[in-house]
């Protein structure tokens, strides 16, 4: 089309709306773990569009998903089953242990859905006054009005209150959520690893506690799996690592492998929570979306990438801590589990600066939590792509720390 780098960012600081901060740089082409720009420059991309590209690029599986299902049909809406969605439905249902599967177009609509899903239960059961959700401080789960409201971070919430509803407690804590409940409470939301407030794992036994708290109190227990849900901590949800079955949970990002679509999969008991007008998305469960989806579970399944992300999960994450002990002027500790991993710097250091020196050496981040350096790599990553990245790292440390 004749347009230069240069040219294309113009354009973009002209007519975008200007609530990002992208760098002068305009990704063209990907393959794999790799991505060029439009000046032919390659990066390793361990950010995969923060964490949605599970596949990576160009996958040979999803791109024919793909292609076969624009050339049968793109769109039907939900007035009509389509094949594509029927069989994600189940297939998603057996990989999470849930009973239904609703679909919409994001992490944040999957949240929204959540949300929705556990007020109008209690409603239908007569418990009007039962609204409330207990969720976490540093927490983030979207920016619609509902999620934002169970987001417990200011940065985020600021200029858009008033929001209610929600109690945020210290992350971590169970007394304090315990004190926070009442007989107006219906749910407690949470993240098993805080993504955006920078990789924080909650603390072991900590979900299994909220379980019982759950079930003693007869509220239900959300959890938001859009970042570590879909195999990338190596078992498809977090939560089945510490054998605690949720009674809603949250997902998007990856399991679209790019392609748009989020999922509120929830236990057969809340099947009638939601009757029909009581919510809906006309773009969700589209039957390309869900021909995408599809092809990335089964993917991921085939070729055995859920063991394979523990495993290069554990390797990133030994590198990631044997890099903050050798460059301690500068970083501070690692932290993560299998392919959601931080390395975080300390306060005095210019964590943007940082990420800016690794972009120019080609490797593609992204923060979180304002000072930690996120990896969330494709799923298909290779070793020698972690070796690699690793001596970036490795190196732009090395200059920061003279």
């Amino acid at each position: 089309m004749g347009h230069t780098t240069a040219s294309l960012v113009e354009l973009g600081r002209e007519y975008l709306y200007p609530n990002y901060r992208q760098p002068p740089l305009v990704i063209a082409r990907g393959q794999g773990s790799v991505l060029w720009d439009t000046d032919g420059k390659r990066y390793l991309d361990f950010c995969a569009g923060i964490a949605v590209s599970s596949l990576g690029h160009a996958h040979p599986r999803l791109v024919r998903a793909i292609s076969e299902q624009a050339a049968r049909v793109l769109h039907t809406s939900n007035y009509f089953f389509n094949e594509p969605n029927v069989l994600l439905a189940q297939k998603l249902c057996g990989l999470t242990g849930m009973d239904r599967a609703f679909f919409c177009n994001s992490g944040t609509e999957a949240m929204e859905a959540s949300l929705k899903l556990v007020r109008r239960h209690f409603y239908a059961r007569g418990e009007k006054d039962r609204y409330r959700v207990i969720a976490f401080h540093n927490s983030f789960h979207g920016r619609t009005l509902g999620a934002l409201a169970a987001t417990g971070q200011d940065k985020y919430r600021d200029g858009f209150g008033p929001l209610t509803g929600v109690t945020h407690v210290p992350y971590g804590d169970l007394e304090a959520t315990r004190r926070a409940l009442g007989a107006d409470v219906a749910a407690i939301v949470l993240e098993l690893v805080q993504g955006e407030g920078g990789v924080l794992p909650a603390p072991p036994g900590f979900l299994r506690e909220l379980r019982a708290l759950s079930d003693a109190n007869g509220i239900l227990l959300v959890l938001d799996e859009i970042q570590t849900g879909v195999g990338r901590l190596g078992t498809f949800l977090a939560c089945q690592e510490d054998g605690v079955v949720p009674d809603v949970v949250a997902l998007a990002k990856g399991l679209g492998g790019g392609v748009p679509i989020g999922a509120m999969v929830c236990r057969a008991a809340l099947a009638d929570a939601l009757p029909p007008g009581s919510h809906g998305s006309t773009f969700g469960g589209n039957p390309l979306a869900s021909a995408a989806a599809l092809a990335v579970l089964e993917t991921i399944e085939s070729e055995k990438l859920m063991p394979r992300a523990r495993e290069l999960g554990g390797t990133l994450g030994r590198g990631l801590a044997t890099l903050a002990s050798r460059h301690a002027k500068v970083a501070e500790l690692a932290r993560g589990r299998g392919l959601l991993q931080v390395l975080v710097l300390r306060e005095e250091v210019d964590a943007r600066a940082v990420l800016g020196a690794l972009q120019n050496r080609g490797l593609l981040l992204t923060l979180a939590g304002g000072r930690a350096l996120r990896f969330s790599p494709p799923l298909v990553v290779e070793q020698a792509e972690i070796d690699e990245a690793l001596a970036i790292v490795d190196g732009v440390l090395a200059e920061f720390s003279r």
